[in-house]
């Protein structure tokens, strides 16, 4: 499995912030304007959970690594097909004008070890749908915020995946997850990941055989998409958490970012306005599925 692993260390990492930067910026036409002014939330010390992130590089769609002071990481093993191999200790180099922040190889919907309201801000790219259970990962990831510190989460969007065949996990699936305690070795979805993929749209996949043997180990490769998203249960999973939304945008090709605050305790969060038939998103989101729930308004059950 190395050798699967290290071939596709090369593939992700040869997508570098260059090629991040023309397909989000220039081709795209995203404002960057826009997101430039939510940097300032971006300028003390955070931690990130999975990366290193090209989207967060200098030259990303948000660019947090130019902004924070330190940032620390975590990285579910020591080799994986993101990263390659990551050594514990003071040798996350997010920045190189920066000192390095430390790098933690733990699981990162098990964080208990790090003190709570550590953080300035938590952020997290493409990280959380490999997850068996994100509300208790973002639960986990709230504990460690000051309070008023903020999350800075991005998600892909099913529209734009290899995951558009597949339907939109429910809330109330994930609730079940939470409430049960679901961890890593969760094999619920792998038959469904293995009948729905659309191979055509993920060209990390060498073969038809590859990928089967890649989701089939999935506890170590971590390559798993557990669950599927459209904005509406973004919205929904950081609101269950007890976030306070700030943002929430559909990006193309295939993202939902979102930022939230933690709010102190004993203070209540009002997400309604981030709900399909309160917000406008939904209808000028440049995916069909978004654009369907803001027409039609409805809650999903």
């Amino acid at each position: 499995m190395n050798n699967e692993v290290m071939r596709r260390v090369a593939y992700y990492q040869g997508m570098g912030p260059g090629y991040w930067y023309s397909k989000m910026r220039d081709l795209l036409g995203i404002d960057s304007r826009r997101m430039s002014r939510c940097l300032e939330y971006f300028e003390g010390y955070g931690l990130e959970v999975g990366g290193k992130s090209a989207i967060f590089d200098v030259r990303g769609l948000i660019p947090i690594y130019s902004t924070c002071a330190r940032l620390d990481n975590v990285t579910y093993s020591g080799l994986t097909a993101w990263e390659g191999h990551v050594q514990a200790g003071e040798t996350f180099q997010f920045n190189s004008e920066r000192a390095p922040g430390h790098q933690y190889v733990m699981e990162g919907a098990s964080l208990e070890s790090l003190p709570s309201a550590k953080y300035d801000f938590v952020a997290s790219s493409h990280m959380l749908e490999h997850s068996a259970n994100p509300l208790a990962v973002l639960c986990g990831w709230k504990r460690l915020l000051k309070d008023g510190g903020r999350l800075l989460l991005v998600l892909p969007h099913r529209d734009g995946t290899f995951d558009h065949r597949r339907r939109v996990t429910e809330l109330s699936h994930l609730v079940q997850d939470y409430e049960n305690q679901t961890d890593e070795s969760d094999r619920t979805h792998l038959e469904e990941i293995l009948q729905l993929h659309d191979l055509r749209r993920d060209a990390a996949q060498a073969s038809r055989a590859a990928f089967e043997q890649w989701i089939s180990n999935n506890p170590v490769t971590r390559g798993a998409h557990h669950h599927v998203f459209d904005m509406r249960l973004a919205v929904q999973i950081v609101d269950f958490s007890g976030f306070q939304l700030v943002e929430v945008e559909p990006i193309r090709p295939f993202h939902i970012v979102i930022i939230a605050t933690k709010v102190a305790e004993g203070s209540a969060t009002d997400n309604s306005s981030f709900l399909p038939g309160n917000s406008d998103r939904y209808r000028r989101s440049p995916f069909k599925t978004d654009r369907e729930a803001g027409n039609i308004g409805a809650h999903r059950e």
